[in-house]
């Protein structure tokens, strides 16, 4: 979907600067954007690259498990429909600890692997189940403590404090995880007292 709009607002752009005869600021902006694709890739590779080395010597090590078996606890409290000890959990909370780091890409693979679990314990295959919305919420809040790309980015474009930043975003991943999360929880209640009521 989001490739989708962003492709309309390139047509639409390019369709306007044709029309109004500015040709040669599209061509402009084409090749400044291409440079400055490829300069952003440049700067954030070794940043990206020395923390997802971080994260694979977690994971070997066993620290990413020892990581995910700490925070096993909570998530049994936010997924009582899971089963104790099942997979999905520590498929969570490796996604979980990871985003933490703010690498979303790296823990992409985890949370693809937590949805097929949970698809598995799921009754009804073509609803989310209440597992899968709560584990939804928390990935999409974006529970991060060391925002890596952020400051990656204000490391390149020549930020004289970049990890400035990082407390700002603990508060505003606190306040959207929180906020996220007890949305969350009413609208299950209300469903279930919606269902018990009928």
């Amino acid at each position: 979907m989001i490739n989708k709009i962003w492709a309309f607002f390139i047509i639409i752009g390019s369709i306007f600067c044709i029309a109004t005869g500015k040709t040669d600021i599209l061509n402009e902006e084409i090749l400044k954007s291409a440079k400055t694709g490829f300069d952003m890739a440049l700067e954030l590779f070794p940043v990206m690259a020395l923390w997802l080395g971080i994260m694979n010597i977690a994971s070997v090590s066993g620290l990413l498990n020892k990581l995910a078996h700490l925070i096993s606890p909570l998530l049994r409290k936010l997924f009582p429909e899971i089963p104790k000890n099942h997979e999905s959990l520590s498929y969570i909370a490796s996604n979980i600890v990871i985003n933490m780091a703010g690498l979303g890409s790296a823990a992409t693979p985890f949370g693809l692997k937590a949805m097929k679990s949970l698809q598995e314990l799921n009754p009804k295959k073509d609803t989310a189940s209440r597992s899968m919305i709560t584990f939804l919420v928390l990935n999409t809040s974006g529970v991060t403590i060391i925002p890596t790309t952020i400051i990656s980015l204000r490391m390149m474009y020549g930020s004289s404090n970049p990890t400035g930043i990082v407390v700002a975003c603990i508060l505003a991943t606190l306040c959207s995880t929180t906020g996220g999360l007890i949305i969350d929880r009413l609208i299950a209640r209300r469903k279930k007292y919606a269902k018990n009521t009928v």
